[in-house]
């Protein structure tokens, strides 16, 4: 397991401060694209409108989904068409998830994380592993979370994994508390697979 960092009670601006001169760093790096992946769920989009204040270069960003539900993505459960939305007025690109896509490395993976330990949507009962084969994968989630019943299109632990550093956003004192036991090698979660899994730098914003 790499080395974690973990940051107590950051504003959803402080987040996205720091997320900013990740990606300026990146920018910076290399000439051409930067490409990174962000989750869906409630927690990220006031993070991302307020990274969107920020000047950077948006024309060069590529962004994947972790994950998204199966539905249409004008639909008010697609994590792709709010990204969309957010976006795709700066000049950045949003890819569509498909289980035939070719996924690149990224630069930053942002990742969230549920109550039950699950990342992206490799939730427990699917039993997501380090050593899929796959990048991209169908599934259902079981149980179906009641706020959004629907099948799932994922990034694997490999795919998340081909990234220069991990950030984890989570909120809530259940949530912190699975984190943490992930962050100490306990039990078998899907989050503490990946984090036994990963080499990059890793920090966790927590509160």
């Amino acid at each position: 397991m790499t080395d974690i960092t973990r940051i107590d009670g950051a504003s959803d601006a402080a987040i996205a401060d720091w997320l900013a001169a990740r990606l300026q760093r990146a920018f910076r790096a290399s000439a051409g694209p930067v490409t990174i992946t962000v989750p869906g769920g409630s927690t990220p989009f006031p993070i991302i409108e307020a990274l969107l204040a920020h000047d950077l270069p948006w024309e060069r960003l590529v962004v994947w989904p972790n994950d998204d539900r199966v539905v249409p993505e004008d639909h008010e459960a697609s994590n792709t068409g709010k990204l969309r939305r957010l976006f795709e007025p700066v000049g950045a690109e949003v890819v569509t998830l498909s289980v035939m896509e070719q996924v690149p490395h990224f630069a930053l993976a942002w990742l969230g994380m549920g109550a039950d330990g699950h990342v992206a949507s490799l939730f427990p009962n699917t039993d997501p592993r380090a050593d899929d084969p796959r990048s991209v994968v169908q599934l259902t989630p079981d149980p179906l979370p009641p706020e959004a019943p629907f099948d799932r299109i994922s990034l694997t632990i490999p795919a998340l994994l081909d990234s220069d550093e991990i950030a984890f956003v989570i909120r809530g004192d259940d949530k912190s508390d699975v984190m943490a036991a992930a962050e100490a090698g306990e039990g078998d979660l899907p989050v503490a697979r990946l984090l036994a899994a990963a080499r990059q730098p890793v920090t966790v914003f927590a509160g």
